[in-house]
C-alpha cells in the first residue's frame, strides 16, 4: 500500500511512523507531509530516510491508499478534499469530523463495523480520554447495558502535544534550579499543579473536551447512554488515567466485571490491591493496551460499579487506534489492492 502520513513531525505523527513499523503494516511506499516549517526534514522508516513534503492542495495524494492525519482540525477541515479526491481514505484524529453523520467515528475493539461507512472516505479517531473510556465501557456493555457514565480524567501533558510535554520538563527543571517556571502552552504552571479546565468552556459549564467524551461516547456505542465528564490536567508527562463510575441496569459484581475486562480484547486486568497492583501512568506509558483496576462495588449505587484505567495517550489514544482502523479495513478487504 501507499500510505501517508499528515502531521509527520508532530508527538503523534512520530508515533505513526514507530506503530506502523512495530506492527508491519503492509507500507510499500511511505509519503510523509507536513507545514512549511517541517517540510524538507527526514525520517527513518523501514531503513530508508524519508523526506516531510510540504502539505499543499495539489495531487500529491493521487494513488495514496490511506492517509493517516494529525495536524489540527482546522488543516483536517481545509484538506479534507485535496486528500480525498482521488480515492484516499483519511483517517483523521482531530476533532474536526468526529460528529459529522456521514463520518464514522471508530474505536475497533468497540464498532469496527461502523468503518466499512465511509461516503466522504473520512473515518474520525475519537478523543483520546473517549477511546479508553468506550474500550472499558464496551466489556461491561457486553454483560449488562449500561445506563450512566460519571467519569474524571487525569490527562497528561501528552494530550497537549510536544511542545507541551516539553514545557513541563522544562518547568520542573525550572523549579529545581530556582527559576519562575516558563509558562506558554497551558494557562497556568502545570509543574506541581492540577488545572482543572481542557479545552475552552462552553454555554453549560462543561468544556468542550468534557462534552466531546459525551457525544462522542454515545456515538461508537450507539447507546442512550447518560455520561457526564470532569476533565483535568494533570502535572504526568504521558498516559491518561480515569476514574470511572458506571450504573448498569443489573448488578453486576466486581468478579464477573474482572472476568469480563480480562476477557477483552485490548484491556489487561491490574486489580490486586493486596499487592499494590493497579495501572498506574508511569508503567503504562509506551504500552498498546488499556489498563483497568481498582474495580469494586459502588457504594452509593446498588446497580453501580466503579473502576480506574490507564491508556497511553498517544498510542491507544491516537496513533495506535488509527492504524488498527486501517488494519481492520485491510482484513476486511476494503483497503489496499
Amino acid at each position: 500500500m501507499k500510505v501517508a502520513i499528515v502531521g509527520a513531525s508532530g508527538a503523534v505523527g512520530q508515533e505513526f511512523l514507530r506503530v506502523l513499523a512495530d506492527r508491519n503494516f503492509p507500507v510499500d511506499e511511505l509519503l510523509l507531509f507536513g507545514s512549511e516549517r517541517s517540510a524538507g526534514s527526514f525520517y527513518e522508516f523501514g531503513g530508508e530516510r524519508v523526506q516531510v513534503k510540504q502539505l499543499r492542495h495539489n495531487d500529491d495524494f493521487k494513488g495514496v491508499d490511506v492517509a493517516f492525519v494529525s495536524a489540527g482540525g482546522g488543516t483536517s477541515k481545509e484538506f479534507e478534499k485535496t486528500i480525498t479526491k482521488h480515492g484516499t481514505l483519511m483517517i483523521d484524529n482531530s476533532s474536526a469530523f468526529r460528529m459529522d453523520a456521514d463520518v464514522p467515528l471508530v474505536v475497533p475493539e468497540v464498532n469496527p463495523e461502523d468503518a466499512l461507512d465511509a461516503p466522504r472516505r473520512v473515518i474520525a479517531n475519537p478523543n483520546c480520554s473517549t477511546i479508553q473510556l468506550v474500550v472499558a465501557l464496551k466489556a461491561i456493555e457486553n454483560i449488562s447495558h449500561i445506563r450512566r457514565v460519571y467519569v474524571s480524567t487525569y490527562q497528561a501533558a501528552s494530550g497537549a502535544g510536544a511542545g507541551a510535554m516539553a514545557e513541563l520538563e522544562g518547568q520542573y527543571a525550572d523549579m529545581a534550579a530556582g527559576r519562575p517556571p516558563r509558562v506558554e502552552r497551558f494557562a497556568f504552571q502545570l509543574a506541581g499543579n492540577l488545572i482543572p479546565q481542557i479545552d475552552v468552556f462552553t454555554d453549560n459549564g462543561y468544556t468542550k473536551e468534557e462534552m466531546k467524551m459525551v457525544n462522542e461516547t454515545k456515538k461508537i456505542m450507539h447507546s442512550d447512554v447518560a455520561v457526564s465528564a470532569m476533565c483535568v490536567r494533570v502535572p504526568v508527562m504521558r498516559a491518561h488515567s480515569e476514574s470511572v463510575w458506571v450504573e448498569t441496569e443489573r448488578p453486576v459484581a466486581p468478579e464477573e466485571a474482572r472476568r469480563a475486562f480480562g476477557s477483552f480484547e485490548g484491556i489487561v486486568v491490574m486489580d490486586d490491591p493486596a499487592r499494590q497492583e493497579y495501572p498506574m501512568p508511569l508503567f503504562t506509558a509506551g504500552r498498546y493496551p488499556v489498563y483497568v483496576g481498582r474495580i469494586r462495588t459502588d457504594t452509593a449505587n446498588p446497580n453501580g460499579l466503579t473502576f480506574w484505567c490507564v491508556a497511553d495517550q498517544i498510542l491507544k489514544g491516537a496513533a495506535l487506534n488509527a492504524v488498527q482502523i486501517a488494519e481492520y479495513l485491510v482484513g476486511a478487504g476494503r483497503l489496499g489492492r
